[in-house]
């Protein structure tokens, strides 16, 4: 995964950008959700857990799955994505230890075959332990078709 200075998941952004008036925790959390993104095109599942606390889960119309069955479908090949793009500017919210990144984005997904183009708005929260920033929860709702 190629780096840069803002893209760094162990810099953390320090005040809700609404309130303080700095810019900065919405580039560095734009750049940390497209650095994940990456990784999850990329299909691999170590670079894609460096960016997950071990409770992470995902909700979706299909229900709850945790960190360990999203990483074993990716390592085993039978979840794997070949594109991922952002939509929206993500809405980025620090409150302390915890911030909250919420956005709309575009996905090409193959599992166990076939192929899945989702459209997508996605919600992700993270908490700030040791210095870095790691995701516990992601929550994806598919766009309505009128949107």
């Amino acid at each position: 995964m190629s780096k840069s200075p803002h893209s760094n998941p162990q810099a953390a952004p320090r005040a809700d950008s609404r309130t303080s008036g700095d810019a900065a925790p919405d580039a560095r959390f734009t750049s940390l959700v497209t650095d994940w993104a990456a990784a999850i095109v990329a299909n691999d599942p170590v670079r894609i857990a460096s960016f997950m606390a071990d409770e992470w889960v995902i909700v979706s119309e299909s229900g709850v799955a945790s960190k360990e069955q999203f990483l074993r479908l990716v390592e085993s090949g039978e979840l794997t994505h070949s594109a991922m793009a952002p939509v929206t500017r993500p809405r980025v919210r620090v409150y302390g230890d915890t911030a909250v990144v919420t956005a709309r984005a575009t996905n090409t997904a193959h599992y166990q075959g076939a192929r899945y183009d989702a459209d997508e708005w996605t919600t992700d929260v993270f908490v700030r332990r040791d210095g870095r920033w790691l995701c516990v929860l992601s929550h994806i709702t598919p766009v309505a078709p009128d949107a």
